[in-house]
């Protein structure tokens, strides 16, 4: 490959990295503007190891043929089982345990080797592979992200040859910034919706980052807290409470996003989340949807963790309507993006008040009031209370026991909720 069409293809990578082109975008560009400057790839593989709750990474292939094989993928743990197996097999391993960042291997001389991926290669006809490790120095880290991976084959012969390795030895890292770039930019992204929530995380992403900025929206409240978490809690091994928090955490942060909720806090082993849509009649059926999912996924979960001897539970869910404020709130360098208003301080009162009524789930008047008359038919009044800070008394209101006890009006219930 010559210098100019190296050159061009350098500008090319730098102009698509500004402009955040996919990763898997980005490969597929690299490789083909390669073979029409004369550098004969067959097949291009590269890794970049992420910042993620459940993938440790994310690959991305290109083939000169279609394949059947995924253009992009991810990978769990890679140090345990047969992921483990794989990795210390693996080209890349080799290359960091004895301190070298290349290593080229010709296809038809591999008997005495015992790397993965290379048998393969050599059966479907390619000739010649080179891997190489671009290492991004402390400063360039991100939890365990230190390296760029990339493999390389050609069908050709002859390989690659000194020029064609030279090629590659100027463009890979190049087309490593830029999918280190790309990659950066999916972890902020990755890191917003875990630790801030999904709509949170694209607001913050799209500039909204001062103090104080926030705007004015009526949603749906949802409020839940486990029942007899610290008993529990006493009863069982320290290590055992993680686990359980988790447990019923993703039973409900399922049920809410499912129902296109968003999770706006995690307090303990309490979840605050709200359902926003221009119709609040939408909006209160979501949460109803949401926490019929709830009880669902908590069934199936208390009936697993049952069977393997595990402390079981329930919780409480509060639904309520008003007014907040959604936005930052903090000082000038520790924010969070969150909703405050009384509503919030209401909808917590209310799933408190569920132990006094000895009701799973309980919604305030407010919830209740503009709710279709389909959907009211379904709820019961469980008496007028005062709650604690609130300065007025209202009614709450239940779910009609008998939905639990007649299958025809459970039936009912569920076709309201789906509609």
């Amino acid at each position: 490959m010559e210098l100019t069409p190296r050159l061009r293809l350098m500008n090319w990578l730098v102009r698509q990295g500004l402009t955040g082109l996919p990763e898997n975008d980005l490969l597929r560009g690299f490789c083909e503007r390669c073979r029409a400057g004369g550098l004969e790839l067959s097949r291009g593989l590269v890794f970049i190891d992420t910042l993620h709750p459940i993938f440790e990474g994310r690959g991305f292939r290109w083939n000169e043929a279609d394949s059947n094989e995924s253009d992009v993928f991810e990978y769990g743990s890679s140090n345990e089982g047969t992921a483990a197996e794989n990795w210390r097999r693996s080209t890349f391993y080799h290359m960091l345990e004895h301190g070298t960042d290349e290593i080229r291997i010709d296809l038809s001389d591999i008997a005495s080797l015992d790397f993965s991926m290379i048998e393969d290669l050599a059966a479907k006809g390619h000739k010649h592979f080179v891997a190489f490790v671009h290492r991004f120095g402390e400063a360039g880290t991100m939890g365990q992200m230190d390296c760029f991976y990339s493999t390389w084959v050609t069908r050709r012969a002859e390989g690659f040859g000194e020029q064609g390795l030279a090629a590659l030895r100027d463009l890979v890292p190049v087309l490593g910034l830029a999918i280190k770039s790309a990659a950066h930019a999916e972890v902020a992204r990755t890191l917003g919706r875990v630790y801030l929530g999904r709509d949170a995380s694209e607001q913050v992403l799209r500039g909204k980052i001062s103090r104080g900025v926030a705007e004015r929206i009526n949603t749906v409240l949802w409020f839940s807290d486990l029942r007899g978490s610290t008993k529990i809690g006493e009863s069982i091994g320290p290590d055992e409470i993680i686990p359980f928090l988790n447990d019923y955490a993703q039973a409900s942060i399922d049920a809410i996003h499912d129902a296109g909720g968003e999770v706006l806090k995690l307090i303990g082993d309490g979840v605050l989340a709200m359902f926003t849509d221009e119709n609040m009649v939408a909006a209160k059926r979501a949460a109803l949807r949401a926490e019929h999912r709830f009880r669902r996924n908590v069934k199936a979960l208390n009936a697993r963790r049952s069977a393997e001897g595990w402390p079981v539970t329930t919780a409480h869910v509060g639904l309520h309507v008003g007014e907040v404020f959604y936005g930052n709130i903090g000082s000038d360098d520790r924010l969070d993006f969150t909703v405050v208003g009384p509503a919030v301080n209401e909808v917590s009162r209310i799933a408190s008040m569920c132990r006094s009524v000895d009701r799973e789930l309980l919604m305030s008047s407010d919830f209740r009031t503009g709710l279709d008359a389909s959907g009211r038919k379904y709820l019961v009044s469980t008496g007028r209370f005062a709650l604690r800070g609130i300065s007025r008394a209202q009614d709450l209101y239940t779910l009609d026991p008998d939905i639990a006890a007649d299958e025809v009006l459970a039936g009912s219930y569920e076709r309201y909720l789906a509609g």
